[in-house]
Order: C-alpha cells, then sequence, then structure tokens
C-alpha cells in the first residue's frame, strides 16, 4: 500500500467526522461570532502546523533519522519531505475541532447551558 492508500484511510475518518462537526454547527445555529473565531484558529493553527511540519519534516529526513520507499512515495516533495508527510498534520488540525464542537466543547457553539446535568453538579452554580 502506497503512503497515499494509508492516508486515505485516515483522511476518510476525518472528513466523516469534519462532515459531522459542520452538520451540528449550522444545525445549532448558535453565535456566528463563536464560529468565526473558531474557524479563525483552525486557520492559523493549519499555517503554523504546515510550517512547522515542513521544517520538522525536512531536518528529520535530512540527518538520516526517517526515509520513505521511493517507490511508495508520489514524488512530489516540499524540500526534501513528501507531500504525503503533510496529511497527518492536516487530518489533526481538522479533527480536533471538530471533536471538539460535537463534544461540545466551549466556544464550539455546544456549550452546556446553566441547567443541563453537566454543570447542575457544580457547587458553584448550585449555591453549595
Amino acid at each position: 500500500m502506497s503512503y497515499w492508500g494509508l492516508n486515505a484511510v485516515f483522511l476518510a475518518v476525518v472528513v466523516v467526522v469534519v462532515v459531522a462537526a459542520v452538520v451540528s454547527l449550522v444545525v445549532r445555529a448558535g453565535d456566528a461570532s463563536a464560529r468565526r473565531r473558531l474557524l479563525a484558529a483552525v486557520g492559523v493553527t493549519m499555517a503554523v502546523l504546515l510550517v512547522m511540519t515542513a521544517v520538522f519534516d525536512n531536518v528529520m529526513i535530512g540527518v538520516g533519522l526517517v526515509g520513505y520507499e521511493p517507490s511508495l512515495i508520489s514524488g512530489a516533495f516540499v524540500g526534501i519531505a513528501p507531500l504525503e508527510d503533510f496529511a497527518y498534520a492536516i487530518a489533526a488540525v481538522l479533527l480536533l475541532p471538530s471533536l471538539w464542537v460535537l463534544l461540545g466543547g466551549r466556544d464550539g457553539a455546544g456549550s452546556a447551558s446553566p441547567a443541563s446535568p453537566a454543570s447542575a453538579g457544580s457547587p458553584k452554580e448550585s449555591g453549595r
């Protein structure tokens, strides 16, 4: 199996989770500013992580820490790092905030309301 074939398996799972998170955000139609902040955070994180991946993958490959079977890579490179290396960074940047939204994280348009069971036991909310 090529590296792109392996990436396809992981990226397919990520796409399903991302689509579910987007649908969840649209259905809730909550605070538009929270959605904009989430998208901005994902965009900035993506840019930073892709640059860091390019730098560190090139260093690791350059010093011989990792290597790739030439017949299993696409032949497209960023420096000396095969393009396939970037799929994991992209998957992580998309998967983690999507899970955050689906699991109801703060600012994910799904935060718990004061009357929800998750916050009912808190001493601050219950007056204890």
